[in-house]
């Protein structure tokens, strides 16, 4: 995970090279454990989720202290489970690791748990699309580990290599789901890319 990612002035995460959008589902609540400055670590905020290729990134409505947006590479997500509870709303619920920066040690950074909450509206197309990416992405990080040297660690954006023009193509949408998928992506980002997830490197 990465804490407050680039944003373009819409409040759109800035891309990374390679990067599609597959979808946007506003009006989600998000939880998420191990954030600085909040209380007792945890922290709720509602918002918007972004899912791409390479990652999905939760942008918050309102700033909640320092907290703007929460960046989660789909390589780094684990434990992913749908929960459809009898008294409360559907929601999605993982764990995620951190994007660690160059020359630190892991062992300062800690794992995320983190929980999306579908309070508005249903959820039939954003729950098999992010299922079906995670597991096309996990799949193809491991062809690519097979014929390549094994790094000691995971670059998040290998998952740019994941084809899904295809799956979004034959996504179903629910009518109850007010998830958007991108058919095209945005073009009023520029030409702004971000090339790594480590801060102190030229992004653009």
């Amino acid at each position: 995970m990465a804490l407050n990612p680039q944003l373009l002035p819409n409040g759109m995460p800035v891309p990374f090279v390679n990067e599609m959008f597959v979808l946007i589902r506003d009006g989600v609540e998000f939880e998420v454990d191990k954030i600085p400055g909040s209380d007792g670590g945890r922290l709720k905020a509602k918002g918007t989720i972004y899912l791409s290729n390479i990652r999905m990134v939760f942008v918050s409505k309102k700033p909640v202290g320092g907290f703007v947006a929460f960046d989660m590479p789909l390589l780094f997500v684990h434990g992913e489970k749908f929960n459809q509870p009898v008294f409360f709303c559907n929601n999605i619920a993982g764990q995620v690791e951190p994007v660690v920066p160059e020359n630190q040690p892991a062992a300062l950074y800690s794992v995320h748990s983190f929980k999306i909450l579908f309070k508005d509206g249903g959820c039939g197309t954003f729950v098999p699309l992010f299922f079906n990416l995670i597991s096309s992405v996990r799949q193809y990080n491991q062809q690519f580990q097979q014929v390549n040297t094994p790094q000691a660690h995971v670059d998040p954006l290998q998952a740019a290599q994941t084809p899904v023009d295809e799956m979004m193509r034959h996504a179903y949408v629910d009518p109850n789901d007010p998830t958007r998928i991108f058919l095209q992506q945005p073009t009023a980002e520029s030409q702004l890319r971000r090339r790594t997830y480590q801060p102190q490197a030229a992004n653009h």
